[in-house]
């Protein structure tokens, strides 16, 4: 059972506490600039890095490639959690630093699928995944760096600063891309301007580590090896011994998957669903995201204190559940106030596409393997123009696209194109119609949903394990949940969309992983805010 809580601190910071938040904290922030980048600029290594021919096929190949990098990261949480509970919390985090931010460096000097062919993506995969691994060892280090520091009824409040490093890497990477596409011209960009923020990320890295070398090893950990208390096998330790199993399969499910997959659908498919879906330029796409998570951000600092006071729990439970039920209709107020145009089409003209089921295949992972039917391109051009489409049988190796009375047979980009512009489609969003303050809102509204469930997690998953298998035990969930249950969220929404025709239809995939968390951390985890983390031992 958990030992009794110390008594209440003043809310003054110490220099130290001070120094540990500020150092953990802007680290944190250039590791996620790094890893953002390539999120962000996903459709321009669509083309760059990949064969042509196929738009949505070769987004997809981009969004496969970004979702490596999160796969991996639990393997990194792995080797670099191990090393954290045996060797130290500050040693660790500067190894996972110096391997992201040189990877992150590479990127920008990679050669394009032009020069190079396959090699260029397998090189873009291989980078992603050194990326990956490191990351996977960060945040485990920086946030149990933190609550380590941090005095007992302020965990959630300090180890909330390191999750407001997130939003703020990504708020940075977009803003460097914007300053170098707002200064070149669009072939400039595309050509080499792309690699510029990949070079910058070499000054954040070595500021970076100039920082981090100025800091002590965690007290608590400090303490644990003068008793002679540490784990000799953390990994063992953490994931065959009952009940600690228990608890990280647990976290994973309960809490950290569904705060995943709100995090990203809050941030990353938002916006891709402005830029692909509702065709908004990026300028205004890129302003709208990020005046959001400026207004968001200091509501990671309001749920994390917030927490120190109801609990962690209660307050991620509460996000997963609101966002399953309000995500539909955000989205399609998104669409509402950005395109009405395309609102009023899709609600006017039918579409629909006539193949063979076994034509039509559904493609997530994407690769020299892949194969594209006509009803592949057919149902691929369809997606990239935002439209919603129903899929009908029809007679084995032929398609027919129905807009409106109009018939299209076969694969004719060309007759598309024309008889939707005949038709009244709309080519792109046309910004004297955007209702600008209501599409902030609904940003807003979802950056806040990201705070509520992302805000508390640390303070949760460092309280939910003991301190000599607590960097090892808290990376795997959390890395399992954002890596691979929120990573793969933008290719498996767009892969989902592409297949059913229906532009909402990819939000089903975070909307059942919110619910799947919601019903067990609320049925089979406990609140954690009460205990003593130097003492806190699982009862067996």
């Amino acid at each position: 059972m958990a030992a009794n809580a110390p008594a209440a601190t003043t809310h003054t910071f110490s220099g130290e506490e001070k120094q540990v938040i500020f150092a953990s904290s802007l680290g944190t922030v250039f590791e996620w600039y790094d890893f953002y980048l390539y999120a962000v600029l996903a459709p321009f290594f669509a083309a760059l890095f990949f064969p042509p021919g196929n738009q949505t096929a070769a987004l997809l190949s981009a969004f496969a490639a970004y979702a490596a990098g999160f796969l991996v990261r639990p393997f990194g949480a792995l080797v670099f959690g191990r090393v954290g509970d045996l060797v130290g919390r500050k040693y660790t985090f500067l190894v996972t630093i110096t391997f992201m931010g040189a990877s992150t460096f590479l990127v920008g000097l990679l050669p394009t699928f032009s020069s190079v062919g396959w090699l260029a993506p397998i090189l873009m995969v291989t980078l992603r995944l050194v990326q990956g691994l490191a990351l996977g060892g960060e945040y485990g280090g920086a946030a149990t760096y933190v609550a380590e520091h941090a005095p007992h009824d302020r965990r959630g409040y300090d180890t909330s600063w390191i999750q407001t490093t997130a939003t703020l890497g990504l708020f940075l990477a977009l803003a460097v891309i914007y300053l170098c596409r707002s200064n070149m011209d669009a072939k400039e960009f595309s050509e080499w301007g792309w690699r510029i923020p990949f070079w910058l990320s070499l000054i954040l890295l070595i500021f970076s580590i100039y920082i981090r070398l100025k800091l002590n090893e965690s007290p608590v950990f400090k303490r644990m090896k003068e008793e002679g208390k540490g784990s000799k096998a953390p990994l063992t330790d953490s994931f065959t011994k009952y009940p600690n199993n228990k608890y990280v399969l647990l976290a994973l499910l309960g809490a950290t998957a569904g705060q995943g997959v709100v995090w990203y659908t809050g941030q990353f498919y938002a916006l891709f669903f402005l830029t692909i879906t509702l065709k908004l330029d990026y300028v205004s796409a890129y302003t709208l995201i990020g005046l959001s998570l400026l207004i968001g951000t200091p509501f990671f600092i309001v749920f994390g204190w917030l927490s120190d006071r109801i609990g962690r729990l209660k307050i991620i439970m509460a996000g997963c559940l609101i966002a399953a039920v309000t995500y539909f209709p955000l989205f399609a107020a998104l669409t509402h106030y950005v395109n009405p145009s395309l609102e009023q089409f899709s609600q006017k003209t039918s579409i629909s596409v006539a193949a063979n089921e076994a034509d039509c295949k559904f493609h997530l992972f994407v690769g020299p393997w892949s194969k594209f039917s006509d009803c592949d391109r057919v149902k691929d051009y369809l997606t990239k123009q935002g439209l919603s489409f129903k899929s009908v049988d029809g007679p084995a190796g032929q398609v027919t696209t129905m807009i409106g009375s109009e018939k299209v047979e076969g694969w004719d980009q060309k007759k598309l194109a024309d008889v939707l512009k005949a038709a009244g489609a709309p080519p792109s969003a046309d910004k004297t119609k955007v209702n600008w303050v209501m599409t902030e809102v609904i940003l807003v509204v979802m950056v806040i949903y990201v705070t509520m469930v992302y805000g508390p997690i640390a303070a949760f998953l460092v309280e939910l394990f003991p301190t000599e298998i607590r960097y090892t035990s808290m990376s795997l969930p959390y890395h399992i949940g954002n890596g691979w249950f929120g990573g793969m969220l933008p290719l498996t929404a767009t892969a989902l969309v592409a297949a059913t025709g229906d532009i909402y239809y990819g939000l089903w995939y975070p909307i059942v992983v919110a619910v799947m968390s919601l019903v067990i951390g609320t049925l089979f985890l406990r609140e954690t805010k009460d205990r003593d983390i130097r003492t806190y031992q699982h009862a067996g």
